[in-house]
């Protein structure tokens, strides 16, 4: 299977020009030693633990929950169902994933198997390089698409999925302060992935997803090199 598996790379370059949470910020680097003067080359980087494409751990929302480095590996590779939601969404930038959508979506597509990651394309990528349309401001608050409460109960509760993906920067809509998914689905020890690019290149059923994050040690989030494996 794998010697004929499509990869697909799901992952933002992460740097200075990285769009970032409002109020937190961009990576930064410091260079440590030069192939001039050292022999090598070598930095020091620091970064919010939720910068550009990253994975949340349960812990990020659940007091108690699994930090990075304790979820574990196998829960990281998966098989993948894919949600492209790009023509429901438009350039609406409070849209929410229902229920009902994700039903609609199943009975073209296939019932979510128990056990699978569950990733959402709505295109909101295409704005990546626009930091006030892709996520909005401090100033007039976040705005951008994303899972409403009832489609990630049924997602959850009922599909048994253990972890969720989104090509903007949240899992819940922007505009949703109060982050309802969030508490939903982190203390139930589902993992997140945010800030996803070009979801909808992996079909909707039969391909498995690889969840490269490094082992962080008490780790709210990390950033992370996400793969898709596609027949």
């Amino acid at each position: 299977m794998l010697a004929n598996a499509r990869v697909i790379d799901l992952s933002q370059p992460l740097g200075p020009s990285t769009v970032h949470w409002p109020g937190t910020f961009s990576p930064e680097a410091t260079t440590m030693a030069t192939h001039a003067e050292s022999g090598y080359y070598a930095r020091a980087v620091r970064f919010f633990e939720h910068s550009g494409t990253h994975l949340d751990a349960p812990a990020h929302f659940a007091d108690g929950g699994a930090m990075v480095h304790e979820i574990p590996a196998e829960r990281l590779v998966r098989p993948v169902a894919v949600l492209d939601v790009r023509d429901r969404v438009g350039d609406d930038p409070t849209w929410r994933l229902s229920a009902a959508d994700v039903e609609e979506l199943e009975e073209r597509d296939g019932t979510i198997a128990t056990g699978s990651a569950v990733l959402v394309a709505t295109g909101w990528d295409r704005f990546v390089n626009d930091g006030e349309r892709y996520v909005g401001s401090v100033a007039n608050g976040t705005s951008f698409p994303g899972i409403g409460l009832d489609a990630a109960k049924l997602l959850v509760g009922e599909r048994g999925v253990v972890g969720l993906g989104i090509d903007t920067l949240g899992i819940d809509p922007g505009n949703e302060s109060a982050f309802p998914v969030h508490y939903y689905t982190l203390p139930a020890g589902i993992w997140h992935l945010e800030g996803l690019i070009g979801v909808e290149r992996v079909p909707a059923r039969g391909a498995w997803i690889v969840v490269g994050a490094p082992l962080l040690y008490d780790g709210s989030g990390v950033p992370a090199r996400v793969l898709a494996l596609a027949p």
